[in-house]
């Protein structure tokens, strides 16, 4: 499995949000939309705030590949549904990166409708 690099990780996660581009059935990308982005360990994590329903969310699972661009970073990406242990980790670090937005912007990112939208950023193979 491609595993990101540390250049890319130290990009991607430095950045407060990145453009997230699902792919379309035929493979095309969809228009990119603003997604905040955080880093635990050597993994990137998102999250739809507005849980599983939100549109850009819903055309990702159904194909589990994007695209992203974010810090000079553009690379197509999987995507996979992280276990329920890992979920306090991105819990705090979307406190630690976030918390100068306040309470009503990163509450609710911590709601549990978020975290039932959380997917890990892989590398796709290949890039």
């Amino acid at each position: 499995m491609p595993a990101w690099t540390v250049d890319d990780l130290a990009r991607i996660g430095g950045t407060d949000e990145l453009i997230f581009a699902p792919r379309w059935a035929d493979g095309s990308l969809r228009p990119g939309v603003p997604v905040w982005v955080v880093r635990v360990g050597d993994d990137l994590f998102l999250r739809s705030y507005r849980g599983r329903s939100d549109g850009w969310f819903r055309h990702a699972l159904e194909r589990h590949e994007s695209h992203i661009s974010a810090g000079g970073v553009d690379r197509d990406v999987t995507l996979e549904e992280p276990d329920d242990a890992v979920q306090p980790q991105i819990d705090q670090a979307y406190r630690d990166k976030y918390a100068r937005y306040g309470g009503s912007y990163v509450r609710p990112i911590l709601a549990p409708t978020a975290v039932a939208a959380t997917f890990r950023l892989l590398p796709a193979d290949g890039d």
